[in-house]
Formats: structure tokens, C-alpha cells, sequence
């Protein structure tokens, strides 16, 4: 399995940065329909109609997009590891990317159980939180990217 992924790396790591696409976007926008909902009279058919998107988005892009990055990520890893050896996971640009993911799937649970809420009538945050915290998952994705491409020009 490790030189199948060794002999595609560049076909795994393209599904890898498409999944990571994918689960960004996700993480961007259900922000956007909570601030949006939050406009939304309980119990209407545009609070219906936002619980329904809510739910989807996470059923459809975030947990596929989620998994398929780890799987992918996962692959990546060990492909590195008989490539370069398991040293390459203590460098600083990968703990700074490993640290950045741990942020990035905390962030993903925190907006599965804020949607759950949502779906419930007890969200307890206002428009002012979910404004101010939108951005967190694309300000993730610079650390993450910078750090992988420039490796923190320590080649």
C-alpha cells in the first residue's frame, strides 16, 4: 500500500488539496448561513429552509470533505515517511501544519454542535460571534499553505 501511494504522491496529494478545498469552503460558508438564519423567525419556512441548508452542508461537503482530507493527509504522511523518513513529522512547518489542522477539526466539531442547535432553536450566539469568527477556517488554510510551500525557507 505505502509504494502505491509512494508511486501516485502526486495524484494523492492533488485529491488531498481538492478535499482541503472543499472542506474549507464548507467550514467558510456555514458560518454565513448561521448569521443569515439567525435573520430568520423560528418556526418559518426560512428558518426551515436554513436548518435544511445547514444540515446538508454538513452532511454533504464538510464530514465527506473532512474525511477524505484526513484519508488523503493520511496517505500523504506515510508516503513522506518512506520517502524522507518519520524526521520530516518534528520539523517546525509540519507541527505548525499539524497544530493548524488540530484548530481546524476543533473548529469543525464546535460548528457541528453550533448547527445541531440551530436545528434545535437553542443557538445562544448572536450575529456579532459568527461575523467575528467566519474567517478563522481561511486565516487556518494561509498558516497551513505558507508553512507546507515555504517550509519556513528552511529547505
Amino acid at each position: 500500500m505505502i509504494d502505491f501511494l509512494v508511486a501516485h504522491f502526486n495524484l494523492v496529494r492533488g485529491l488531498h488539496i481538492i478535499a482541503v478545498m472543499a472542506w474549507i469552503a464548507g467550514l467558510l460558508i456555514l458560518p454565513r448561513l448561521f448569521i443569515y438564519h439567525l435573520k430568520a423567525e423560528r418556526g418559518s419556512e426560512m428558518d426551515a429552509l436554513f436548518k435544511k441548508a445547514e444540515d446538508r452542508t454538513f452532511k454533504i461537503i464538510l464530514n465527506p470533505a473532512a474525511a477524505l482530507t484526513l484519508v488523503f493527509g493520511i496517505g500523504l504522511i506515510l508516503a513522506d515517511c518512506k520517502i524522507r523518513g518519520w524526521d520530516f513529522l518534528l520539523q517546525p512547518w509540519m507541527l505548525t501544519k499539524l497544530a493548524t489542522l488540530v484548530f481546524l477539526f476543533g473548529w469543525h466539531g464546535f460548528l457541528s454542535k453550533a448547527q445541531h442547535q440551530f436545528a434545535e432553536d437553542r443557538n445562544t450566539r448572536g450575529e456579532k460571534f459568527w461575523r467575528g469568527t467566519n474567517e478563522l477556517p481561511f486565516l487556518a488554510a494561509i498558516v497551513i499553505v505558507l508553512s507546507v510551500t515555504t517550509k519556513f525557507l528552511n529547505h
